[in-house]
């Protein structure tokens, strides 16, 4: 069952997008204007891929069965790759309407109200996405994640939108507006783009981030300054579990009962600097010549 707190999260995304579609359709219904149009589009995203992390999400907080022995965590890089995919469709109709409305340019209407109102979306925009990647990380959820930098990319977008209508309205220069929407389609697809890409990474088993390999790694040294040594130490992420496995190589003199006891301690600092960790440790007598056979498993250094 999903977790209520991160229930909690993907509602509010989802209430933030429905309010902003309908705040910033207005301003687009107001002033006729294409940049806000644009706007408006990419909100539609944000309720799309809400829904998406909340299903994804459910998916992810299924306990591990039969089927599924580590559980079913990926679940989650499908929402954020299925955002990224949106985003980028976002970004062929932005740029549609752009280039039609460079065209065929048309005065806009109602500025001043149209842009307080996008403000106001922006607004909420900020606030949900501050919201949802604090969230994000301490839950290291890559859905909330991704839905917390789309939130804010589009506050950066909407800032650049507010800009260029309201240049195209003191100018007179109509070609503004679409060419701020133009500008925002771009920034659409590259926020798209960087989605898919970790999204990519995440099914393709990458390792943990850098500073989790680094705590890992300090974690070991202690160990080797005590007579231990450690090889085959892999890492991998699913949603928001993380997999640590590695070779303990202790004296072959101890007791199964005291090299166990060493395991567990290392375990238990592991889970300390890497939280929700799930690990898989392996005892070796590290006097044995057998022992050193499967170092090919080691990761390649920095």
């Amino acid at each position: 069952m999903l977790h209520p707190s991160i229930k909690r999260y993907a509602w509010l995304s989802i209430a933030t997008a429905i309010a902003t579609i309908v705040l910033k359709t207005a301003a687009w219904w107001l002033t006729g204007s294409v940049g806000l149009l644009s706007d408006a589009i990419e909100s539609v995203v944000n309720l799309a891929g809400a829904l998406m992390a909340l299903a994804m999400l459910s998916i992810a907080a299924r306990p591990a069965d039969d089927d599924h022995a580590y559980g079913h965590g990926k679940a989650e890089y499908f929402s954020s790759a299925f955002e990224g995919f949106l985003i980028a469709i976002a970004a062929g109709g932005i740029a549609y309407a752009a280039i039609d409305r460079l065209l065929s340019p048309r005065p806009l209407d109602a500025v001043g109200v149209g842009l307080t109102i996008n403000v106001v979306a922006s607004g909420i925009n900020l606030a949900t996405g501050r919201i949802l990647l604090a969230a994000g990380r301490a839950a290291r959820s890559i859905a909330l994640e991704a839905d917390a930098h789309h939130l804010l990319a589009d506050v950066w977008t909407s800032a650049g939108v507010v800009i260029g209508v309201a240049l195209a309205s003191m100018t007179g220069w109509s070609w503004l507006d679409p060419a701020v929407a133009l500008v925002v389609a771009a920034n659409v697809v590259w926020t798209g783009w960087k989605l898919m890409l970790r999204s990519t990474a995440g099914l393709m088993d990458a390792s943990l981030p850098n500073e989790d390999l680094q705590r890992i790694d300090a974690v070991l040294d202690g160990y080797r300054a005590r007579g231990l040594d450690f090889h085959a130490v892999r890492t991998r992420q699913a949603g928001t579990r993380a997999f640590i496995t590695l070779h303990i190589l202790v004296p072959g003199r101890w007791s199964v009962q005291e090299a166990h006891d060493w395991s567990e301690r290392i375990e238990s600092d592991l889970r300390q600097v890497v939280p929700h960790a799930h690990l898989t440790t392996h005892l070796e007598p590290i006097e044995d010549p057998v022992s050193q056979l499967d170092r090919d498993l080691d990761r390649p250094p920095a």
